[in-house]
């Protein structure tokens, strides 16, 4: 296999001013004052493929040093207008973190297709829940690894009893907390406790508010589950907390800078510490509930005119989230540290080792992906 370097550009882009990354969650209580992007490359064409075009609802995670990224979704065949055929991919890709490059060591793949699960980042490794078009694997939770040969190692640790996908997780205690998004191909706003040790599940309360709750971004703070924002028919921006010890649901902030309020609906997320959480991109409110309802109202010639005026409209004209914004749940308030200097992402992945940030992939207006990784280092005031 051919072994290429992806490299921390020195031409500086912009200074400015995020599925969950407990294991990396910096101790440092100072807060971010801005972070530096750079360009750190591609990711090599998937098997069968002569180039990678980009890829959505990818997995990602960290393990020790090694960045872990792959799976997710693209139109490789013909443009959302034209009716292309989404493409799930069983590639992963694993990438040594040394100072301020990455190396790809590994291309591997499954022995199945993945896209649009939730990955947890852990000590033990990185947590891979659902997410496949195969519905005999959409139940899985699998843990990566590396093993001392710079090897990719999964491991099946168990079955949910439901399928699931555009959901939330994370990991307390040897327990992950799963749900939301669709369950069983059916929009839910269901949670439930898997324990890892015994393999059972059981249905914890239902998050309140909206029914149907898909992509939204969810983090552990102080021991709590914080969701924010995602959508249906369309886009939110409230957010909730989850007391895990009882049980129990309270509203906190939305999310909401110089009170414009910004839905994060298909935004990714990291933990900085244990109260706050970084959130990178999210579909702009305005424009997708447009969007959907003229989807799904509209007829004939009507149709047809809106459907090629929107997915032949430039990125920037769909007004996505490039504000880096912060939420601290000691303070339940949100902040913006700059703007990303590259069209905004949705289903991106979105990986924090030690002070470095990394952007991988994602959609960049709807149908169309970016194949390119930046690299962000935060900088603390």
């Amino acid at each position: 296999m051919k072994k290429f370097w992806i490299v921390a550009f020195t031409s500086m882009l912009v200074i400015g001013g995020y599925i969950g990354n407990e294991a990396n969650a910096s101790k440092n209580t100072k807060s971010v004052e801005r972070i530096t992007w750079e360009h750190a490359g591609e990711l090599e064409a998937q098997k069968g493929f002569e180039k990678n075009i980009g890829t959505a609802g990818v997995l990602s995670g960290s393990y020790q040093n090694y960045l872990i990224v792959g799976g997710g979704a693209n139109f490789p065949y013909e443009t959302v207008l034209n009716g292309g055929a989404k493409k799930h991919y069983s590639d992963i890709y694993v990438l040594k973190k040394d100072k301020n490059k990455l190396t790809m060591v590994e291309h591997t793949n499954l022995d199945h297709e993945i896209g649009y699960g939730s990955s947890i980042t852990t000590n033990k490794g990185v947590y891979y829940i659902g997410g496949s078009p195969e519905k005999e694997y959409a139940d899985d939770i699998t843990l990566l690894t590396i093993d001392q040969n710079k090897k990719l190692k999964t491991k099946k640790i168990g079955d949910l009893p439901f399928t699931i996908s555009d959901g939330i997780a994370v990991e307390k205690d040897g327990k992950l907390y799963i749900g939301l998004g669709k369950q069983n191909g059916n929009d839910s706003n269901k949670l439930y406790e898997y324990d890892i040790k015994t393999s059972k599940t059981r249905e914890l309360a239902s998050i309140p508010g909206e029914s149907v709750r898909n992509q939204s971004v969810a983090q552990l703070l102080n021991g709590n589950l914080y969701v924010f924002s995602g959508g249906g028919s369309i886009a939110y921006t409230d957010g909730y907390k989850y007391n895990i010890e009882k049980n129990t649901w309270s509203k906190v902030s939305s999310v909401k800078v110089d009170d414009k309020e910004i839905s994060l609906l298909g935004a990714n997320s990291v933990k900085l510490n244990n109260d706050e959480m970084m959130v990178i991109g999210g579909f702009n409110k305005e424009v997708y509930d447009h969007a959907v309802k003229n989807l799904n109202t509209l007829k004939g010639e009507e149709l047809l005119a809106f459907r090629t005026k929107y997915f032949n409209a430039d990125p920037y004209e769909f007004n996505w989230n490039k504000d880096i914004l912060i939420y601290n749940a000691k303070n339940d308030d949100w902040r913006s540290v700059g703007k990303v200097p590259f069209d905004a992402p949705c289903g991106e992945g979105l990986v924090l080792m030690d002070k470095n940030i990394y952007s991988i992939n994602g959609e960049i207006k709807p149908g169309v992906r970016t194949n390119v990784i930046y690299s962000g280092t935060i900088l603390y005031n």
